[in-house]
């Protein structure tokens, strides 16, 4: 098993990695539509962790847009590359998810995190920081809104309603599942909300969260337990 190291130049403490989030911010390309939902192909991406073998595993799992089904997946472990500070989560989680995506021989298309992208204080989550290393569409689809605002949403399928910040509107609570919870959508980089949601929206036609969060999520705990067995077995 081979376990990824950091970069050489990953940010070691809380104010290098803020300095970064300010540098990247402004990269951030929000007047793309993006690709048509129900389309072509989609890429989960999700991360598990062991903090006590400080190892996490990344998962990447592209499916068809049209009918939902596996095309390919890939998974990639390493060691835990950022102290847990709320806000900077992606510093731990984008060496790996990174990895697992460079595994891929299948271009992702549009990448979902299980997570943030505007609906971030920085307005800098995984979703917006992924979407800039990489170049890729990326939205973010969380399973709760951080600590943003929203006025519930009507109780059917497809209502929406917008996530606050203040008066401006960082993401959108979207009800996948008739009077189920909602998930919380923003756009990560080169996608438009409104097409994040359509997105979202396809990707959940049984469940609240999307098909490629719920692969990705399986795989990426299969892999993990997989390096943990691994890193307590004794050596030949």
């Amino acid at each position: 098993m081979t376990i990824i190291e950091a970069p050489a130049d990953w940010p070691a403490d809380e104010q290098e990695a803020l300095a970064v989030q300010d540098a990247l911010r402004c990269r951030v390309v929000l007047d793309e539509p993006g690709p048509p939902s129900g389309d072509g192909l989609v890429t989960g991406v999700d991360v598990a962790y062991d903090d006590e073998r400080d190892l996490v595993a990344a998962a990447a799992v592209v499916l068809d847009a049209r009918t939902l089904d596996v095309v390919e997946e890939a998974t990639a472990v390493g060691r835990v590359s950022f102290p847990y500070v709320p806000g900077l989560l992606a510093f731990r989680e984008i060496p790996a998810v990174l990895a697992a995506l460079d595994a891929l021989s299948t271009g992702p298309g549009l990448v979902v995190c299980d997570g943030y992208g505007r609906a971030h204080p920085r307005r800098f989550g995984l979703a917006s920081h992924l979407g800039v290393l990489t170049g890729l569409p990326v939205i973010g689809v969380a399973k709760n809104p951080f600590t943003f605002t929203y006025e519930e949403p009507g109780r059917r399928r497809g209502a929406s309603a917008p996530l606050l910040a203040g008066e401006e509107e960082v993401g959108r609570a979207l009800r996948t599942r008739d009077e189920v919870k909602p998930v919380f959508v923003s756009v990560g980089h080169r996608v438009t909300l409104d097409n994040a949601c359509a997105h979202t929206l396809a990707l959940t036609p049984r469940f609240r969260l999307p098909e490629t969060t719920r692969h990705a999520d399986a795989l990426c705990r299969r892999a993990l337990k997989a390096a943990a067995a691994a890193a307590d077995a004794p050596p030949d």
